[in-house]
């Protein structure tokens, strides 16, 4: 890749729990000084790894290092022996040059690593990979309503709730509507480094504008993309600070709308005059 990249990316959610907090009995996060949701980085990242293993069907080059139930440390030592690295089965010590040696082949065979990195230095040692592609977190343009709604059925469990009044079950949580704003950056000179190319950066494009299809749940309502304004520049070390870019772009609620409860309630804007020279604006959606 000879090319800097800088993104924003715009999705929403319709009651639904775009991302819960585990430390708040998962609620939708957010920022408690304004009430603004809140959507972490990981939380996009698992789509975008869940999508890469459908589009791919671990296709080599594009198998998935971090995986629901996976024991990584497996996977490292898996690489090592590979590469025919005598790694004592105990102490699983490795040295530089072969530490260095399963770093290559780490991105070279997982998607993933070479995107976003990895830390692999547990286990028989891999190094750690700063991965070319960072995200935001993601913040809602409004503040949001967080909803917590009783749920009942009309099965029991056991015999002796056959005669209960009341079969609640439990409770949900959610969000009327959010609009999110996602900031994205892709370094060339990081992407050297992985090996991220071009097939990879359109994998992640496409990643970005199907994966919510891909990952519906009762839980998350209605959640979609409704944008990704990319700002390519033609160098590697690019041409204009990515927070100056960022400002070309405004997302606020129509003068008309008291409360938005659908993307066609926003305008989006993009000041496209005065672009700094060697940067161009690509509409993805």
């Amino acid at each position: 890749m000879n090319n800097r990249y800088d993104f924003i990316y715009l999705f929403d959610c319709k009651d639904g729990n775009p991302n819960g907090d585990p430390d708040a009995a998962n609620a939708p996060r957010i920022d408690p000084q304004d009430m603004h949701g809140l959507v972490s980085d990981v939380c996009l990242k698992r789509k975008v790894r869940n999508f890469a293993l459908l589009a791919k069907e671990r296709a080599a080059g594009y198998d998935i290092f971090v995986q629901q139930g996976e024991i990584l440390n497996d996977r490292i030592l898996d690489t090592h022996k590979s590469l025919g690295h005598d790694v004592d089965a105990k102490t699983k010590k490795a040295t530089r040059e072969q530490v260095s040696d399963a770093r290559g082949a780490m991105c070279k065979r997982y998607f993933d690593v070479r995107t976003f990195g990895a830390v692999m230095s547990t286990g028989a040692n891999a190094g750690q990979v700063r991965g070319p592609v960072q995200l935001s977190f993601s913040r809602s343009v409004d503040a949001i309503l967080p909803l917590d709604v009783s749920i009942t059925r009309m099965a029991v469990t056991d015999a002796k709730e056959a005669n209960a009044p009341n079969q609640t079950m439990g409770r949900k949580n959610l969000i009327p509507y959010g609009l999110y704003r996602c900031h994205g950056f892709i370094s060339a000179h990081l992407a050297r480094d992985t090996g991220f190319g071009n097939d990879d950066l359109d994998l992640l494009w496409q990643a970005l504008t199907q994966m919510f299809d891909h990952d519906r749940s009762a839980s998350r309502g209605t959640m979609a993309p409704q944008k990704l304004i990319v700002f390519k520049h033609d160098s590697a070390l690019g041409n204009a600070p990515a927070h100056k870019l960022f400002e070309r772009v405004t997302v606020c609620r129509k003068p008309s709308v008291a409360v938005a409860r659908d993307f066609s309630d926003y305008d989006v804007s993009i000041e496209r005059d005065g672009l700094p020279a060697g940067v161009e604006v690509i509409d993805k959606i």
